[in-house]
């Protein structure tokens, strides 16, 4: 079976830090790997509303960006949410995103929960803190959410940085980095 990563960056910035990392990570992935990148920024989605207890519970699919995005992930073996850290956990355009899941576990016909199991749930962060333990909120918030839907946990990249470029200063990020997809054949 092909993998197919889809890379969500969930930076308010084009080119920050996170995107770095991940980008360098990235390259290191055989060239068999199919590499779909998506800007959370370019795709905004709506504040989501939690429905579930009116009526039969039962979300309309999604259209616009929602539908792009419930496609995307569904067509991807593997995620990788790329949110530099922002209040020690991800970023508002990440969250969103990560919300909607919720509404698309009840879209008739979708099966999503369960179409997610298996797949694998990776992260990439950057952070301005020198104590890496600054980003635990957010790791267990994507460890919890693949425990959630029975995924695999790739496991999460950390860099520090916080002016742009500063993560590729961070030697032992770099290093990471380079060796974080080392599993995927």
């Amino acid at each position: 079976m092909t993998r197919k990563f889809l890379f969500l960056l969930g930076s308010s910035r084009t080119d920050g830090n996170t995107e770095a990392l991940a980008r360098l990570a990235a390259e290191q992935l055989p060239a068999s790997v199919e590499q779909r990148w998506l800007h959370l920024a370019d795709l905004p989605l709506p504040d989501f509303e939690d429905a579930r207890h009116e009526d039969d519970g039962a979300y309309p699919a999604p259209t616009g960006h929602g539908a792009t995005l419930l496609d995307a992930t569904l067509e991807a073996t593997d995620l990788v949410i790329a949110s530099p850290l922002y209040w020690y956990t991800v970023s508002t355009s990440t969250k969103r995103y990560l919300d909607h899941w919720s509404g698309w576990m009840r879209v008739p016909g979708v099966d999503f929960r369960a179409r997610m199991a298996g797949r694998t749930l990776w992260g990439v962060t950057a952070l301005a803190d020198a104590d890496r333990a600054a980003a635990d909120p957010l790791v267990g918030t994507l460890d919890t959410i693949a425990a959630y839907l029975k995924m695999e946990r790739g496991g999460v990249l950390l860099g520090n940085g916080s002016r742009p470029g500063d993560v590729l200063n961070d030697e032992a990020a770099v290093r990471d980095a380079k060796r974080f997809f080392a599993t995927v054949t």
